[in-house]
């Protein structure tokens, strides 16, 4: 009893709702943890090429090999643009290719090429969906999409649950990142045959019709430079 009479409230341990409010508490510390760990990840991957803007209109894109997210055999992304390429590379990029393999330049060496880097975080995997729904209304165009400092089985869930069919690899150390200057998320290269840049990359999210009036573009401006499909 207190000196006012009143019952004494319980000591904390003997509170039935000291485990529940405890239980919460902790769980809200572990989301708002995740949630700091995502900003900090796509903060610092976006702003490690501080005034870069992609790659410019005109130049050549760098070749790769990248495992598919789906079955690709292990190892990570191959850059490098000759045999013996040190870090980058045992072998040339363009040379290692296979049924498991986003080569991007036996992408180009086939026709226009839009190629898509992301992340696993908010919105930005909706890139996957835009560029299924654009490879149905563009089949003369090559469509890619990459995962960057992602693992390959948390986007085959993806994938999977996205029922995407265009090529999706992994770049599971950024190394497209670096190369392709990647400062948004998604961020969306357009490639004429043979492996130049068509146009400035679309930056962020953007809506369908935008995508779509961009490949549309690109399609036209490969074929006013003489490409006509099965042929560089």
């Amino acid at each position: 009893m207190s000196r006012s009479g009143s019952p004494r409230p319980p000591a904390d341990s003997d509170s039935p709702y000291r485990g529940i409010a405890g239980a919460r508490y902790g769980r809200y510390v572990v989301a708002l943890a995740a949630i700091l760990l995502v900003a900090f990840t796509i903060h610092v991957a976006l702003n490690s090429h501080k005034g870069a803007t992609s790659i410019h209109p005109g130049a050549r894109i760098p070749p790769f090999a990248a495992p598919y997210a789906l079955g690709g055999p292990p190892g990570e992304v191959d850059v490098a643009t000759h045999a013996n390429d040190g870090q980058a590379g045992k072998v040339a990029a363009c040379s290692e290719r296979g049924p498991r393999i986003l080569n991007i330049c036996q992408l180009y060496e086939r026709g226009p090429v839009v190629l898509a880097l992301f992340f696993q975080a908010g919105s930005c995997t909706r890139v996957l969906d835009e560029l299924q729904l654009l490879a149905q209304s563009f089949p003369q165009v090559g469509f890619a999409a990459v995962a960057v400092k992602e693992g390959a089985s948390s986007v085959a869930r993806v994938v999977r649950a996205k029922h995407v069919t265009v090529p999706v690899g992994v770049d599971g150390e950024g190394r497209l990142g670096e190369l392709f200057s990647m400062v948004s998320c998604p961020q969306i290269t357009f490639v004429y045959p043979g492996g130049v840049v068509q146009s400035a990359a679309l930056l962020n999210t953007q809506s369908l019709a935008t995508l779509r009036t961009r490949v549309a573009q690109l399609l036209a401006a490969s074929r006013a430079r003489g490409w006509r499909p099965g042929r560089t």
